[in-house]
């Protein structure tokens, strides 16, 4: 296809997962109006195409409200939390050795300080759980308090650009908890001790939602698997976490509808990456339990399309073959270069199970990724893309698996 009409198809596309569809996150009625889409999109160019039903859990924040002695204090829900309305002592928290001497069993806690430095893993999160994060949510659920306050800053490795981040954002963890900016921290402090009234006003809706996976080639035995997750965060459009992902799977698509060989080619839009249980993740990885032998390569794009800097290919487990293959990607096309090699993606499914993988991205966007301000927030929408680098990466990964 000319570059102007995959162009003109990549700006339309934006325009429906950015603009159109205005909510993404798993189990709301836009995740699935963004599946049932891609679906259609895929199958017509030739592609079979399967639906994998996920069950989830929705999420509707009533918001929440905080006073210690007549004084308001401004607290934002935790995603997926249970909701409360209680009136209890408040403890105050800031590290590990506190909480293991506190008794906070029927009390309001609030976390702050070097303990609440980082958003918590869910408890159930398997890719990635540090021991300190699992004995922080093992103390809360031993010690029982009524409801957990917590107060942060910015975290962009775990949480994105959002301020201030949900300490737990987690719908398999049953204490209801809230959270707040620093400086509303240092306020609720000399509270400690006194009795504080808590509202939160929260539900979780059991629903569902869908992998898509599409297929074309013969040989299962031997599949590329190319990747990009098409949830995104409540509250953001989702344009580069991860709407040019999904646009970039099926520009490939169409311009691989020709496509007669025998290997499997399998593009997957994940549904699970920005959502607490990875369900789409975790239904791919237990239909392919001793299969990811199969898998040749993975390549996983997410982050990708940023207006600033080139795009990016990072390499994990490359042979020399595949690696002279990508080095004539780099030479055959002027806005891709190697990237720096970064776990927080999908790819790390298939990199886990042994299968050589390359991350797709934008360079900006990897080299900032502890510091970036864009990604869970308002400010990742259609107005931070250059489809012209989109439609590039999608040439470029055409040329790249046809070699």
């Amino acid at each position: 296809m000319e570059t102007e009409k995959l162009y003109q198809k990549s700006v339309s596309y934006l325009k429906t997962l950015c603009e159109d569809i205005k909510d993404r996150s798993v189990g709301s009625a836009g995740n699935r109006q963004a599946t049932d889409f891609f679906k259609k999109e895929i199958s017509s160019f030739g592609w079979n195409s399967e639906t994998s039903e996920l069950n989830v859990v929705d999420w509707e924040d009533g918001g929440a409200t905080l006073q210690a002695e007549d004084i308001s204090f401004k607290v934002l829900v935790s995603p997926y939390s249970l909701g409360c309305n209680v009136s209890e002592e408040l403890i105050s928290i800031s590290n590990i050795e506190e909480f293991e001497r506190a008794d906070i069993s029927e009390k309001i806690v609030l976390l702050y300080g070097e303990i609440a430095k980082e958003q918590l893993m869910p408890k159930n999160f398997v890719f990635y759980n540090p021991e300190e994060h699992q004995r922080i949510i093992a103390l809360l659920e031993e010690k029982k308090p009524v409801a957990i306050v917590s107060a942060t800053g910015r975290n962009a490795a775990l949480a994105g650009g959002v301020y201030p981040f949900p300490l737990i954002e987690d719908g398999d963890f049953d204490i209801p908890s809230v959270y707040m900016t620093e400086e509303e921290g240092r306020r609720l402090l000399p509270h400690t001790g006194k009795s504080i009234i808590l509202k939160s006003h929260s539900r979780r809706i059991p629903t569902n939602a869908y992998n898509i996976i599409a297929r074309k080639g013969k040989n299962t035995t031997e599949r590329i698997v190319i990747t990009a997750h098409i949830d995104a965060k409540k509250g953001t459009p989702g344009a580069i976490d991860n709407a040019t992902g999904v646009i970039i799977l099926l520009l490939v698509a169409e311009m691989l509808g020709d496509y007669d060989g025998d290997r499997m080619l399998e593009i997957i839009a994940f549904n699970g990456e920005d959502y607490y249980a990875v369900p789409g993740q975790m239904d791919y990885i237990y239909k392919n339990q001793n299969k990811f032998n199969d898998v040749l390569l993975n390549i996983n794009i997410d982050g990708a399309g940023y207006k600033e800097g080139k795009s990016a290919f990072s390499l994990f487990g490359l042979s020399d073959e595949m690696k002279e293959k990508v080095n004539g990607v780099l030479k055959e096309y002027d806005g891709i270069t190697e990237g720096i090699q970064w776990p927080q993606g999908d790819h790390s499914i298939f990199i886990q199970h042994g299968c050589p993988a390359i991350a797709v991205s934008s360079k900006w966007f990897i080299d900032h990724i502890d510091s970036q301000t864009i990604t869970h927030t308002p400010r990742d929408n259609s107005g931070i893309v250059d489809c012209l680098k989109v439609v590039e990466i999608a040439e470029a990964l055409n040329w790249f698996i046809r070699k």
